[in-house]
């Protein structure tokens, strides 16, 4: 941990036009307290504990707790064992060290070329727009990313920007964070009418949770600047991880960013308690489709310290996979995937062909 570099950094102030968006006024209204959270669903710490589940104070684990109202509107109530609240309930279990379990388990240092851009695999690249995140996920492989070394602002993107267009190579730029979706939209406007001046650029990708967390984030603005660039082709990678985070709102943004010609894909990480079951991941695959949203991606946990409570065998996963298989037609299946520090790509994680 870097104490003067927050691991997830808080949200800039937005710009004065922007104060109203109902988006903006919900994610200054999330939840940051333990208590708090716990009082809106009726439990306490002593329930927890009794549940094998004793919480943390955010504080104590370095990682501030941050919860739209609407994502906790999502849980059920007086459950300890809630999915959703599971992913995002600082645990006691952060604190306990574990072997293998480090603070930058993709190596994401040696990725970056310029501060705020890591290019890892051919032909892409990521940028860190910002540390600001709708909500703060226990198990995030960059809770401890030292965001200050990287100017994730408007100020320091043009080096990034020059950057790529100096390597013809690249033809894809993601837009990562924390969520980049949480940057005001005259912003991000500017910088996609940058890459879009990039001539070797084709597609633009946008790796995001608040679609899924604060479903009004997908606005009209929102869609202006994502699709102003015929050139470059917008995708939008979301993050869910159960089917009860898909919600009528959801289908809603997900249905308007299709509208807009962008591409809606799911990336999920498999994690002990929340969806390491065959009907969880059918559910959410199965919430996902009907939203109009693809499946995608189903991660391995990466090694993060803080986040080993969430490890699922990659023996397990893999059953897992085999048995999804032979409930779902291919194209609701993820792709398992591990993605290993160094590798020219993720790993993919074919099914075991005998689960027993």
């Amino acid at each position: 941990m870097i104490p003067e570099s927050p691991p997830i950094a808080e949200s800039p102030a937005p710009p004065a036009e922007s104060d109203s968006a109902p988006w903006r006024r919900a994610l200054a209204g999330a939840v940051r307290d333990v208590d708090r959270l716990l009082a809106l669903l009726d439990l306490d710490r002593a329930t927890l504990a009794a549940a094998g589940l004793p919480v943390a104070d955010a504080g104590v684990t370095g990682f501030p707790l941050r919860v739209p109202h609407a994502f906790v509107a999502r849980m059920r109530r007086a459950d300890p064992h809630d999915p959703l609240l599971r992913q995002v309930l600082s645990a006691g279990a952060e604190l306990e060290p574990t072997e293998g379990y480090v603070e930058d388990p993709l190596a994401e240092a040696e990725a970056t070329t310029v501060p705020g851009l890591l290019h890892k695999y051919r032909g892409r690249v990521l940028l860190v727009v910002t540390g600001a995140c709708a909500v703060h996920c226990r198990y995030c492989f960059r809770r401890h990313f030292p965001y200050g070394e990287h100017q994730p602002h408007e100020a320091g993107w043009a080096a990034a920007v020059d950057a790529i267009a100096d390597d013809p190579s690249i033809d894809e730029v993601i837009l990562s964070g924390g969520d980049p979706l949480s940057v005001s939209d005259d912003k991000l406007a500017r910088l996609v009418a940058r890459l879009a001046a990039v001539p070797h650029l084709r597609r633009l990708r946008v790796h995001t949770r608040l679609p899924i967390v604060l479903p009004e984030r997908v606005d009209a603005a929102l869609l202006g600047w994502l699709t102003a660039a015929p050139a470059l082709r917008p995708v939008v990678v979301v993050h869910a991880n159960h089917e009860r985070e898909i919600d009528p709102a959801v289908a809603d943004a997900a249905a308007r960013l299709r509208g807009a010609g962008v591409q809606v894909l799911n990336q999920a990480v498999l994690l002990a308690g929340v969806n390491d079951s065959v009907r969880a991941l059918r559910d959410l695959s199965v919430a996902l489709f009907d939203a109009g949203i693809m499946p995608y991606y189903l991660h391995l946990l990466d090694r993060v310290h803080g986040a080993a409570h969430f490890e699922v065998a990659t023996a397990t996963a893999r059953r897992l996979i085999h048995d999804l298989t032979a409930e779902l037609p291919g194209y609701l299946v993820p792709r398992l995937v591990r993605e290993d520090p160094r590798a020219p790509s993720k790993t993919p994680l074919g099914p075991v062909c005998d689960p027993a």
